[in-house]
């Protein structure tokens, strides 16, 4: 009997927690643990993932095997209705990041099950055996594999007229945090009025991911255009203690969302001509011309908020020269903060 997917729905608690549910009894039940030990574009992004698994494969959760696991491996890279999303452009068939993720999300709630007792075995395999698994047990093929690439970064040219596309303080006063900070769009979004440290030149980041909070200097040009944008743009009795709102239309004075963000960009870059400029793409961009910049691999990972330094790795390939003294004072003082909170000891050196 195939399994009944109502559809992902999203309300608010009593404490105005968000709250995902699926509709179908052990995915909510996992989705409910799930809420108490991630953020909640975890939740929802795991939940938007199981979704997807069953409403392709078409089986209650206990009766789902490996070779049902396999089976919707094949349907998400042959496209077609088994992919439920967008493909990656010139392809039918989702990205492999997408579709490990993906198994990802269903390894993680066949482990909840697991430990529950309402099911003997996780369906979805840790890889695939090979020749060598005799003479090193776990070193088999893994189901999917990824390739390491660099990250796509933007040139001076193309960051120097995206700026000149956008039209408000607000809307460099972002930009400026994610291409010279490297903040997230989501820790952008979430600064509020008290995170703003304007006298050391650095914020306070609340809720970064995985709910990691750091303190990083920001660029001047930040602080210029935030000073301007609060003096002459931002509403003076808004609804939210957020630094960024909505500046005209029945919103005005709301918190901006992520949704809003992305629609300036998308505004600035087609004034522009630019095909590329996503805030993920502005973020590393400003992590990549650290490092070129001579920032230690360490201080990179600080200021981008990374929980292990390899995701941090991608970063030791050489950048251009765009801004180099700039994001080289910036190196520098962070260094010297680093070496300021912990001090080498006396004939370290």
């Amino acid at each position: 009997m195939p399994v009944t997917v109502i559809g992902l729905s999203r309300s608010r608690d009593a404490a105005g927690e968000v709250v995902v549910r699926l509709g179908v009894p052990l995915l909510d039940e996992y989705l409910e643990f799930l809420a108490g030990r991630c953020r909640p574009n975890t939740v929802l992004a795991v939940a938007y993932d199981l979704k997807v698994f069953f409403t392709v494969v078409r089986k209650p959760p206990r009766r789902v095997r490996p070779v049902d696991v396999l089976a919707f491996m094949t349907a998400q890279r042959a496209g077609g209705e088994g992919r439920l999303q967008v493909a990656e452009p010139g392809t039918a068939a989702v990205s492999a990041r997408t579709l490990r993720r993906r198994l990802s999300s269903v390894s993680g709630l066949y482990g909840f099950l697991l430990a529950r007792g309402d099911v003997t075995v996780n369906p979805v395999p840790r890889g695939l055996p090979a020749r060598r698994e005799r003479q090193r047990p776990g070193q088999g093929v893994p189901l999917v594999r990824v390739p390491r690439t660099l990250p796509q970064i933007l040139g001076p040219g193309e960051v120097d007229a995206l700026a000149a596309a956008l039209r408000t303080h607000r809307d460099r006063a972002m930009v400026a945090a994610m291409v010279l900070g490297g903040l997230r769009r989501c820790e952008v979004l979430g600064l509020r009025l008290e995170d703003l440290r304007f006298g050391e030149r650095r914020v306070f980041i609340a809720g970064g991911k995985g709910g990691h909070q750091r303190l990083i200097p920001v660029s001047p040009r930040f602080v210029t255009e935030v000073s301007a944008y609060l003096d002459a743009e931002r509403p003076a009795d808004p609804g939210t203690d957020r630094v960024f709102v909505v500046l005209r239309g029945p919103r005005r004075g709301m918190q901006l969302s992520a949704d809003g963000l992305d629609e300036i960009l998308d505004g600035a870059r087609r004034r522009a001509g630019l095909a590329r400029g996503t805030c993920h793409q502005l973020r590393h961009t400003c992590l990549t011309q650290l490092r070129k910049a001579g920032m230690t691999l360490e201080a990179v990972q600080a200021q981008a908020g990374h929980a292990s330094i390899e995701s941090t790795r991608i970063y030791l390939h050489l950048g251009d020269d765009w801004l180099a003294s700039q994001y080289r004072r910036a190196a520098e003082a962070i260094d010297a903060q680093a070496l300021a909170a912990h001090p080498a000891p006396p004939g370290s050196r």
